[in-house]
Formats: structure tokens, C-alpha cells, sequence
């Protein structure tokens, strides 16, 4: 039976060194053995998980959920695999409709094809996807927020193309710049991001209509949804948890 030191493991997995060091730290992936010369041992068990690690991270989960589905009672790798397989199975199916859009487009605006609107959004939204939000919000709040979905897809369906371009172009910037005070290590209640929330709160109304801080405060809970939560952990790590903070807190000083 194969046992890798740390260097060894981290070539053979192509991630670093420090990435496995991080890893024992935060109890992720814990050696099979540490030698008295302070080298690490890694076993066939802790070469199957760091698989499933590196897998779940590829799916957008943040490591602390990660720790949580491997450590839990009733964890079967097997499943696990078959589940992790279906997942990205979907996600190719779905990139390649998108790229034959991208390359369709492409062709339209060289004059090579022609193509309609409705054809533009061909594999880019997925209607399952987007059920499955608007499903867990009417669970979440009951049924009475069923009119505020429907505004949205007024909103946006009355949108143009570069419209929405724009705005989602203007969101990420405002994400970027709260990722930056979050990385200088500016506190989630602290005034000096009011700024900086104001323009995602301005975001917002621009995108759902006026609205009262405390509806503000209650979106924070509508970025729990695991695809938020690993949306934002794509732009920093603990962005999630830091930027709900940050919109609860400043809903509170007003």
C-alpha cells in the first residue's frame, strides 16, 4: 500500500504543499501518521477524501461544508461519487448549450447566421435553476412573496440584453470593491462601509424596486441559498458571512 509524504501527495493531487499544510491545520485533512522528524504520512483513506475535497471544492463548496458532509455519520463515499458525478455531468450538459449559444452569436455578428432574440438565451438560464430558488424563497417566507418573484420577472424580462450586461458588470465591481474593505480588514459593522453598501443597496432597488431597510436586511437571508454562498466564496473566502453582516449591520444604523 502506498504512503505519500506531504510533497509527494501534493504532487501527485498537482495543488501545493502549503494548500495540504492548510488543510491538517484546519482539520480538513488530517495525516495518517506524523513522523518524529515532524513529516507527514498520508494512507490510501486520506488520498481517497483529499479526492473528495478537491472535488467539492471544484463544485463551489466552501471547505467548512465541506468538513461537515465528510465528517457526517452517514457519509458513503460511493454515493458521494455517483451525486458528485450527476452534478457535473448537468454542469457539462449545460456549458456545452452555452457555448453552442456563444458560438452561434458569434457567428450572427460576423454576418455568418442569423439568428432571433429568443435564441440569445438559448442554455443560458436555466428555468430548473431558477424553480428551485423561487421555490426555496416561498419556503422560506410563505407564500405572500410569490408577488414580489413575479415583479422581478417583470423587471427583468422588460430588460434589454446590454441592460442587464451592464448592471451584472456593475454588481461585481460593488462586490469587488466590499472584498477589498473585507481583505483590509474592515469589520462587517463598521461605518466606514456605508458607502460601499449604499451602492449594493442602490443595486438592488435598481434591480427589485424601493424598498425599506429592514427588506434590505431580510435579502441577507436570501444569500444563505448554498449558491450565493458559494457564488461569493468565489470572490474571497468568507465573503458570504461577511457581506450579510455588513448589510444587516447597516440596516440597523438606520
Amino acid at each position: 500500500m502506498a504512503r505519500y509524504k506531504v510533497s509527494e501527495l501534493a504532487a501527485i493531487a498537482r495543488i501545493s504543499v502549503r494548500t495540504l499544510h492548510h488543510y491538517h491545520e484546519i482539520g480538513l485533512l488530517v495525516p495518517a501518521d506524523v513522523g518524529p522528524n515532524g513529516y507527514r504520512y498520508y494512507d490510501r483513506e486520506q488520498v481517497l477524501r483529499l479526492q473528495q475535497i478537491l472535488i467539492y471544492r471544484e463544485l463551489g463548496m466552501p471547505l467548512a461544508e465541506i468538513a461537515r458532509a465528510l465528517d457526517a455519520p452517514d457519509f458513503d463515499r460511493l454515493q458521494t461519487l455517483r451525486e458528485q458525478r450527476r452534478r457535473i455531468s448537468e454542469n457539462m450538459s449545460r456549458g456545452a448549450r452555452i457555448l453552442a449559444t456563444i458560438d452561434r452569436t458569434i457567428a450572427n455578428l460576423e454576418g455568418k447566421h442569423i439568428m432571433n432574440d429568443e435564441e440569445l438565451y438559448t442554455g443560458v438560464v436555466d428555468p430548473a435553476k431558477q424553480a428551485e430558488y423561487e421555490k426555496w424563497l416561498i419556503d422560506k417566507y410563505g407564500p405572500d412573496i410569490s408577488k414580489d418573484i413575479a415583479e422581478g420577472h417583470e423587471r427583468w424580462d422588460d430588460a434589454a440584453p446590454a441592460e442587464v450586461e451592464s448592471r451584472m458588470r456593475e454588481l461585481s465591481a460593488i462586490e469587488q470593491e466590499l472584498a477589498e474593505q473585507m481583505q483590509k480588514g474592515v469589520a462587517p459593522d463598521d461605518a466606514l462601509l456605508d458607502p460601499f453598501i449604499e451602492r449594493h443597496r442602490a443595486w438592488v432597488e435598481g434591480m427589485s424596486g424601493p424598498s425599506l431597510p429592514s427588506a434590505y436586511a431580510g435579502l441577507a437571508d436570501v444569500y444563505e441559498h448554498p449558491d450565493f454562498e458559494a457564488r461569493y466564496e468565489a470572490i474571497a473566502t468568507g465573503f458570504g458571512a461577511f457581506l450579510r453582516a455588513a448589510m444587516r449591520a447597516w440596516a440597523a444604523r438606520q
